[in-house]
């Protein structure tokens, strides 16, 4: 089952011909463990509920509730120091004649008597048209000069992932004691795409010096005196924020946690979860400091953005937990769209022999329970899982440190291709790095593996 669809349905798709060989599932036997490790405790307001919106609206607000509110729609959560904010929505034309443009808006409060400095570390917001268009790919590219992307979650975090900050974010925000103050106001067109539908995501990493509320809007773009779309202000977000609901249409209602049969709804995300990023040092045991490489012809994998219902029999639950949330939203941040994976591989020959070792990433299928090892399809399903830049770090086989960015492509139970390969002398030491931003847009979970040669 896949966990995204909607934002999937942006994409461009080869319809599969009805001559095309049935896919056939293959077992690849190996372990899977559990990533050592643990996420950071820094806050994400974590906007993609209701992805689709056809009705403006509040889309996600921390701030305080006012005196007599009990609508539940602000969620009273303030940030101070480091936090993230993730967003992405879409917008659709209601009707074939109605293509005005949504805006989306991300307003922060300052409730404090002196003014609070924001500093945007890392920043980057598209759009699916024209900025990172759903194209067609080769599974693995060179992604050296971070050009390569395909579609707006691809995108920006491949940005991020450079600690890039996108030309129109300031390095700061001040804003005055006890006032509001825009982080984003961009539109979502639809007007010049056929279908009318559009997306947009925004990732940013950033630290108050004080306490800040926050929230993301959607609004239908005003007019001007001569009829013409114009950005809305300031007071007119304001205004929305104090008077209007959530944002519609609500998603589908998820599967409450203690419900275990039927089908799993997993449901989008709109709330502040725990964790920003996820750092490890993979080595044989809590207690070495080194990763064995598996003996030849053998493999063993981490599981990466693992679930409820897709833990790959090492029982962890990597969804990031929420902090606060709507009821009709999801109970864990699952996917972990905007979290960095930061991974250290020691890796050791331990063998008087020399070993060719590889590592890659993969997408086997979801399952709960391994039964003989990880299950792939041949071919892969024409659906994408996986689209999104991993960088790599190491010293090659001649003691020359390394840096590989690669965009990855992966359908359903892809095996994938090698990202690095390394020619081992015996006992050899060799440092891997691996770091890549769950991209949005992908469906939970994969694997890393390494694989010695026979």
């Amino acid at each position: 089952m896949s966990l995204f669809l909607p934002i999937l349905s942006l994409a461009q798709t080869t319809p599969v011909p009805s001559s095309a060989p049935p896919l056939q599932e293959i077992v690849i036997p190996q372990e899977v463990r559990a990533l050592p490790g643990q996420l950071d405790n820094i806050p994400v307001f974590n906007s993609n509920s209701p992805e689709l919106v056809l009705k403006e609206g509040i889309l996600l607000s921390t701030f305080p509730s006012p005196l007599q509110d009990t609508s539940g729609v602000h969620l009273n959560f303030p940030f101070k120091g480091r936090f993230d904010i993730f967003a992405h929505h879409v917008a659709k034309a209601p009707t074939p004649e109605d293509l005005r443009t949504l805006y989306l808006g991300i307003i922060l409060h300052n409730p404090e008597q002196e003014p609070v400095t924001v500093d945007i570390l890392q920043a980057a917001s598209y759009l699916s048209q024209p900025d990172a268009p759903f194209i067609e790919l080769p599974s693995q590219v060179d992604n050296s000069f971070g050009k390569v992307y395909a579609g707006p979650g691809s995108r920006v975090s491949s940005d991020i992932l450079r600690g890039y900050r996108q030309e129109i974010f300031p390095p700061q925000l001040i804003i005055p004691p006890q006032q509001s103050r825009m982080l984003l106001n961009l539109p979502i067109p639809v007007r010049s795409w056929e279908p009318p539908l559009n997306g947009r995501s925004t990732l940013m990493r950033l630290h108050s010096d004080g306490t800040v509320y926050a929230a993301t809007l959607a609004k239908y773009a005003p007019l001007d005196a001569q009829g013409k779309e114009r950005s809305p202000t300031l007071e007119e977000w304001q205004q929305l924020l104090d008077q209007s609901e959530l944002a519609q249409p609500r998603d589908r209602t998820p599967t409450p946690p203690e419900v275990t049969t039927g089908q799993t709804i997993y449901g989008r995300v709109a709330g502040v979860s725990q964790g920003s990023q996820w750092q490890a040092w993979l080595t044989d045991s809590p207690s070495t400091q080194s990763l064995s490489i598996p003996q030849a012809g053998q493999a063993f994998s981490y599981g990466l953005s693992t679930l409820p219902g897709g833990t790959l029999g090492t029982g962890q639950i990597q969804s990031a937990p929420m902090l606060v949330r709507y009821p009709d939203t999801a109970y864990l941040a699952h996917g972990n769209y905007g979290l960095q994976y930061s991974l250290t591989l020691p890796l050791v020959n331990p063998t008087n022999d020399h070993q060719t070792v590889t590592l890659a990433l993969q997408t086997p299928l979801k399952q709960e329970q391994l039964h003989g090892g990880l299950n792939f399809l041949s071919p892969p399903a024409d659906s994408i899982f996986f689209r999104g830049s991993v960088a790599i770090r190491y010293k090659d086989d001649a003691n020359l440190p390394q840096t590989r960015y690669l965009h990855l492509v992966q359908r359903r139970g892809q095996v994938g291709e090698a990202l690095i390969t390394l020619k081992m002398p015996p006992l050899d030491q060799r440092l891997v790095k691996v770091d890549l931003i769950y991209p949005p847009d992908a469906t939970p979970p994969q694997v890393l593996t390494i694989r010695t040669q026979k």
